[in-house]
């Protein structure tokens, strides 16, 4: 079996790594890696054939077996543990003029990708950054992400996923972070958390590893929560010590306000004291101006800031920098169609993000709203509490529309047909509509059903939240606003 630093001296010859045929451009270091619906063994020759320069491959696969005289054949005993120890091999010996690379890793139950694109805009105004791409978060993604670092890499921002205890452990134990950041904690993923104390003891393992290094925490002094899993842990914020782990930040701490939207202007905005002037008005204070929709991405535009701050970028500079950001991939985007507003926040959804939601929604100015809401899911047995408590707040909201997709709220909407608080049109096994007062109520099995429905009856002259679980594809529905 070749060692580590065998296949990290090829790593370095080949430049790249992939574990996807599809992607091949010739040259790269390709990982046959395992999945519940598929083995990348057995399209090993395949990428060779296509421009690979080696294959990584199990030991006990037939293509490792069958090509063992194949010298661009690298067989190992498990192909995913040998690109973690690659990325991790690989930002070990990563220099920035003369000093190991710096790494900050960040995790969350929400924000954290919006929080990495914020960090990643300001850190830009003044160094040359990999970030993740997308949302590569996972035990695969990571190491991939590690493994695009390059010589012209001053700083990386590493996103980290997590939906099972021990999940954060294993991703710091493989990018070995010099700075860490939760950007809150919340109910996501409780089928494999378990609990709420299981969210918060698997995304508190990234302070345990910064509390081992000695290394620094970026803490939302605003977030009981995260001060208490800080405090648990011995990282305070001591202004009597003269080196702190904790690097505090958030609204109150910085005595920050939310500006009030309106039609003119419709995104966040933050008023910041400062004694260097504004950025878009005031005598003592800096207004930060995003393209960003709702206040609860306010915490993540104070976070950049605080980062951007710790590594010399002022506030003007980190503000200017979040001004020019423009949002994507369905993450707290506002557009608009030619009959609608639209609030897209429908990448993922969990209750708190959710709930979030509409709270911003209400206090959105428009004469008419409705609400596109799919299934929030992994919730385990607190699936159904959860999903009630989110219709009973969006009826409460008294808005003209509300229409739901996913079986779990279907569950939740035929007890509300049943108990007689809402008015039953019409009921079938994939359909329901119901009225609760003057909200016109419709539920449907799939997001693709819903759109079709829309098609047939238009929604116009209205503000339109759309939010939903990555598997419910609520994204199918804006083709039809």
């Amino acid at each position: 079996m070749m060692d580590i630093v065998g296949l990290y001296d090829i790593f370095r010859k080949c430049g790249a790594v992939t574990t996807d045929t599809r992607t091949l451009k010739g040259g790269e270091l390709f990982f046959a890696l395992k999945g519940e619906n598929f083995d990348g063994n057995e399209y090993a020759l395949k990428a060779l054939e296509a421009g690979a320069a080696y294959a990584v491959v199990d030991s006990g696969s037939p293509v490792a077996l069958s090509s063992s005289s194949d010298s661009r054949i690298i067989a190992v005993d498990d192909t995913l543990k040998t690109l973690q120890n690659l990325a991790r091999w690989h930002r070990s010996m990563t220099f920035v003029d003369g000093k190991p690379l710096t790494v900050i890793a960040l995790t969350g139950t929400n924000g954290k990708t919006t929080t990495k694109e914020l960090i990643r805009e300001v850190l830009s105004v003044k160094y040359r950054v990999t970030a993740t791409e997308g949302n590569l978060n996972n035990s695969i993604g990571v190491p991939l992400t590690l493994l695009r670092i390059d010589s012209r890499t001053q700083i990386a921002v590493i996103e980290m996923g997590a939906s099972h205890l021990g999940d954060i452990k294993e991703l710091v134990d493989i990018a070995l972070p010099d700075y860490g950041l939760i950007t809150n904690v919340g109910k996501a993923h409780l089928l494999g958390f378990g609990s709420f104390e299981g969210v918060m003891k698997t995304k508190g393992e990234l302070y345990d590893y910064l509390r081992r290094t000695g290394d620094r925490v970026f803490l939302n002094a605003d977030n009981p929560h995260l001060c208490r899993m800080a405090s648990e842990r011995g990282l305070h914020n001591d202004p009597e010590r003269p080196y702190s782990l904790v690097l505090p930040y958030g609204l109150g701490y910085r005595n920050a306000r939310i500006l009030e939207t309106s039609a003119g202007h419709p995104f966040l905005r933050i008023a910041i004291p400062s004694g260097a002037g504004s950025l878009c008005g005031g005598q003592n204070e800096l207004t930060v101006c995003t393209n960003l929709v709702g206040a609860y991405n306010a915490d993540n535009v104070m976070a950049a800031i605080a980062v951007g701050e710790h590594f010399g970028i002022s506030a003007e500079d980190a503000a200017a920098a979040l001004a020019a950001y423009v949002p994507s991939n369905s993450r707290s985007q506002m557009t608009a169609t030619e009959r609608n507003v639209l609030i897209v926040d429908a990448y993922n959804a969990n209750p708190t993000s959710m709930e979030a939601a509409l709270d911003n929604f209400a206090s959105f100015s428009s004469d008419r709203k409705a609400a596109m809401l799919g299934d929030m899911l992994e919730l385990g047995e607190d699936s159904f509490a959860e999903h009630f408590r989110i219709v009973e707040k969006a009826m409460a909201m008294q808005i003209c529309m509300l229409a739901f997709v996913g079986n779990e709220f279907g569950n939740v909407l035929r007890e509300f047909a049943g108990t007689g608080k809402c008015s039953v049109v019409s009921e079938s096994p994939d359909m329901l509509e119901l009225y609760f007062g003057k909200c016109r109520i419709i539920w449907f099995a799939a997001s693709g059903e819903l759109a079709a429905w829309l098609g047939q009856n238009p929604v116009s002259d209205t503000a339109v939240l759309v939010k939903g679980s990555r598997g419910t594809r609520m994204e199918k529905v804006l083709a039809s606003l």
